[in-house]
């Protein structure tokens, strides 16, 4: 009684945290060797309460993302940014969350919270149907795709952890504690990445390398940043709530702004971004 009571103390904050009304802006990205500008600011959701969590298909015009209906519960719905078009991919009686599209391209895989309180990781068909339940052994809070057969997660519990899961064998490894909720497939490297918080102020964007799984340290994130994306190119996108900026790895000359051509639009509170996998739009969350 006494574990499951801490696990509640953690997963309900996150909880509440979640409900802050929010919505998602597409930008258009024009990355340079130097430099990275973003314009033309488009609000994808106007929707008041919680529009959040946003990923992209990686052939298709299509952004994902989790959104409160009016009964408070979270369903994941489909953005068009080429007929601007929203579809709604689930409408249950439970809540989905992290939206992600499968290494195959055939599901989304999701967080899917229950009214017991147990949070799963599922995947649902792109064209419609009934979900799968991939793992229901933990508490996933966030997840990546190492490759068809092997994630990374956070896992809530007291520390937070990092662990790698083989869903052929279903078994689990912690890899790190005292993580944040941003993982991510390093693009042209066979390594991923993850937010390790080493204390309360000093959090670093790790790598880890998946054929040896060893850890090794990037660069530091912005303060009290845990949110990143990464360019095609091998960059990494954060903010710092009102600002864009970016950092390459290979020139480690530390963060640098990005030029925001948004016209009369001001957006602020930054949090969640993530950039398409041909490097030309930018989806971040901001506040409502």
């Amino acid at each position: 009684m006494k574990k499951i009571f801490c696990v509640l103390l953690v997963v309900l904050p996150l909880l509440a945290m979640s409900q802050v009304g929010s919505e998602i802006y597409l930008l258009d990205v024009q990355l340079s060797r130097s430099s990275i500008t973003v314009s033309n600011p488009v609000n994808v959701t106007q929707h008041p309460g919680y529009d959040n969590q946003p990923s992209f298909h990686t052939s298709k015009p299509l952004l994902f993302y989790s959104s409160f209906n009016d009964d408070g519960r979270s369903d994941i719905k489909v953005y068009d940014y080429k007929t601007g078009k929203t579809t709604s991919l689930t409408s249950t009686t439970e809540r989905e969350y992290s939206p992600t599209l499968t290494p195959d391209g055939k599901f989304i895989s999701c967080i899917i919270q229950r009214d017991n309180d147990a949070q799963d990781l599922g995947k649902y068909p792109l064209e419609g149907g009934e979900p799968i339940t991939l793992i229901d052994n933990l508490i996933v809070g966030y997840h990546a795709w190492v490759d068809e057969n092997n994630l990374i997660l956070f896992v809530l519990g007291e520390p937070m952890t990092l662990q790698w899961y083989d869903l052929k064998n279903k078994t689990s490894i912690v890899l790190a504690n005292h993580i944040g909720r941003s993982l991510h497939k390093i693009p042209g490297e066979n390594a991923m990445s993850f937010i390790h918080k080493k204390s309360d102020n000093d959090w670093v964007i790790n790598r880890l390398d998946i054929a040896s799984r060893k850890i090794t340290t990037i660069t530091s994130t912005l303060k009290d940043s845990e949110d990143i994306t990464w360019t095609n190119d091998g960059r990494i996108i954060s903010s710092d709530g009102e600002k864009l900026f970016f950092y390459s790895p290979k020139s480690k000359i530390g963060w640098t702004a990005m030029e925001m051509n948004l016209g009369d639009t001001k957006i602020s509170g930054i949090t969640r971004l993530v950039i398409t996998k041909d490097g030309k739009k930018l989806a971040v969350v901001v506040r409502e």
